[in-house]
This record gives structure tokens, sequence and C-alpha cells, in this order.
């Protein structure tokens, strides 16, 4: 992924533990557990001591709060999805569309982006997403409704489920139709 020259970044706290965020003036560009797979290296990058003095970074932190409190149900950050490739960002942005409360599978995702036999691809480029929480890739599950892959951990993909009201059964799913 090649991100902006000019992204910054900041730390916060959630529930679930110590998140970086990162902004462009385009929007929130990424959101990473600071202990998770796939996580850039935020080094290189301009860091700012509090999210408050960055206007994305303070909306996104409020939202966040809100989310964990079980307060929010549709984030309202822009985003800055640049860094991905053309495919990535139509995974991403098919992501968008998954409702609070509902899960999708990998397959159906596959389908809606009009690509049915690149599910690999799809979870990978899933694996990738920059955003998570906000770009739900939580809410995608495998077919049987099994809790498969997350960059930030199975168990926090689990708990993010549980506070929508969105962990399935094995056996018996509430999965979204993607429009």
């Amino acid at each position: 992924m090649k991100h902006d020259p000019n992204i910054v970044y900041a730390e916060c706290s959630s529930t679930q533990g110590n998140l970086y965020l990162a902004a462009t003036e385009r929007g929130l560009a990424g959101m990473w557990f600071t202990d998770q797979r796939h996580l850039p290296d935020v080094s290189a990058w301009k860091r700012v001591d509090d999210a408050s003095q960055q206007r994305v970074l303070k909306e996104t932190k409020l939202q966040l709060q809100a989310y964990f409190a079980g307060k929010l149900q549709q984030f309202d950050v822009p985003l800055d999805l640049s860094a991905g490739t053309a495919f990535q960002q139509s995974v991403w942005q098919a992501l968008l569309k998954i409702p609070f409360g509902t899960t999708t599978s990998y397959g159906a995702l596959s389908n809606h982006i009009g690509k049915p036999l690149a599910v690999r691809a799809v979870g990978t480029a899933i694996g990738r997403n920059p955003i998570g929480i906000i770009v739900p890739c939580h809410r995608v599950i495998g077919a049987d409704g099994s809790l498969t892959g997350y960059a930030g951990g199975l168990h926090r993909k689990e708990a993010f489920l549980k506070l929508e009201s969105a962990l399935p059964a094995v056996d018996q799913t509430r999965q979204a139709t993607l429009l």
C-alpha cells in the first residue's frame, strides 16, 4: 500500500486495545490496533500528540468512543482509501454497504463486486483493510457462519459482532443482502 507522505497520526485507546489513527487532508486514512497484522511503519509519519489536534482524528476518536459505548451504529467521518489498489478499494467500498447488526460471507461479497471467482482475492483485500471497524470487515464471516480471519484478532472480531448483536450461530446467520 502506498500512503500519502503528508499523513499524520495519533494514538487512541479503546476497550479493545490501543489504536493508531492516521489521516490525510482528505480524511481518515488508517486505523490499526497497535498489535495487529499488516500494521504499517508509522515512524515515517508525523505524529500529533493528541488526536484532538487534527479535526478528522478528533471526530474519529469521539465516534469510536460512542461505538464502543453502544451508542453509535453509523460512522460519519470522511475516509481516504486511496492507498489501496482499484480492486482493494472496490472491496472496501462494498464493506461499507454491510449494515450494522448484520454479516455477509466472502462469497457473497465477491458476487456483489462482480468477481464471483475471486473469493480468495477478496479475502486478501479485506485483510488489508486500513480502516477496520469503520470499514466493517469484521462483518464478513465464513459461509457456514464461522468467524474466519481478522487482522486485529478473532477475539476482537467476536467482540465487535457481539456489540452489534450480530454474532452468528454456526447454523443460523443473519446475513445482509448487499445492494
